[in-house]
């Protein structure tokens, strides 16, 4: 009977050790509020546990190890940076660390920005690392990207690239039968110029109709963007465009050279290439703003002539002539 009782006595000591001992890696850790915590790519389990017992979140990273081992999942940790929540237990964080879960991070390239400025923002990028060159204009898909710590510039730009690849090819596989382009590339350069031309979602496929039209008459676009984006490289001017930039003879200047310019002028989004490929069936030639951020559009000189005087005596009412 004694010999029975000690034997209980050993086996409730036991069990007790074994709850504490799971207890402990069940439990909370050392995390008062969320921490990131970053795995650097190819650590093993051991160098984690030694880093997360460094930044005095575990209290032992030998007894992590060792509960890990008992308790955890045999799958491997994966890099990247994680959010410790306050009051995680350490199954909890090992679990993080093996389902990838990490902290993703956002940049937004808008519709219309040119590669100059996409280089400027991913270059401001603190978490991004590497240099860039300025990317090619109109290869960049704008959009919202993510991205974790410590990723490379030149694969975000990379994933951009490819993005822009893949939304021009499935809408050229859409396009319309009687368009005014015959590649690709020249879709991508008119869409950057009807990007550039209007602001309002709702008239880029009659944009795209109005310079579809120019383009099969063989007349000059005159696209104001397509003036600017030599001197500025995509940027706003910040000024009125001078007679002499208007007359300037260059690659770009549609109001001296007839036809598409050499390149694109910006990045276009999507919307504007798929009013390209697939413009508003129209007659309109020509066309001028309304002062609401659209445009009047006419098919004559005379029409147009009359739009255009009603801008003017628009804006003198606005102190702006």
């Amino acid at each position: 009977m004694r010999r029975i009782g000690l034997l209980l006595g050993c086996l409730i000591a036991i069990t007790g050790a074994l709850l504490l001992f799971t207890e402990s890696y069940l439990g909370s850790a050392s995390i008062d509020e969320e921490t990131p915590f970053i795995i650097p790519a190819g650590s093993s389990l051991s160098a984690v546990a030694r880093k997360l017992e460094g930044e005095g979140l575990i209290t032992s990273a030998d007894g992590f190890l060792l509960r890990a081992r008992l308790f955890g999942s045999s799958d491997p940790i994966q890099a990247g940076e994680f959010a410790l929540r306050s009051g995680m237990s350490q199954s909890e964080i090992l679990a993080a660390f093996q389902s990838g879960d990490v902290i993703r991070r956002f940049v937004t390239i808008p519709e219309g920005m040119p590669s100059i400025m996409v280089h400027e923002r991913l270059m401001a990028q603190e978490l991004l690392k590497g240099e860039i060159a300025v990317p090619a204009e109109g290869s960049i898909l704008p959009q919202t990207y993510d991205f974790e710590r410590g990723m490379t510039r030149a694969d975000l730009v990379e994933r951009m690239q490819s993005a822009m690849d893949q939304a021009l090819a499935e809408e050229w596989a859409n396009r319309s039968a009687d368009i005014a382009v015959e590649t690709m590339r020249d879709a991508l350069i008119l869409a950057s110029i009807v990007e550039k031309e209007t602001g309002k979602a709702e008239e880029r496929r009659m944009v795209a109709g109005l310079y579809s039209n120019r383009v099969k008459a063989g007349m000059l676009l005159q696209a104001d963007p397509t003036i600017i984006y030599p001197i500025t490289r995509g940027k706003p001017l910040g000024r009125r465009i001078r007679q002499s930039e208007i007359a300037a003879v260059n690659d770009y200047n549609t109001y001296t050279r007839v036809g598409l310019p050499k390149g694109p002028i910006t990045n276009p989004g999507r919307a504007s290439i798929a009013a390209v490929l697939n413009p508003a069936p129209t007659s309109a030639l020509f066309m001028v703003a309304d002062g609401t951020g659209g445009h009047k559009f006419a098919e004559t000189l005379d029409e147009h002539n009359a739009n255009v005087e009603e801008w003017y005596r628009l804006r003198r009412e606005r102190g702006e002539m």
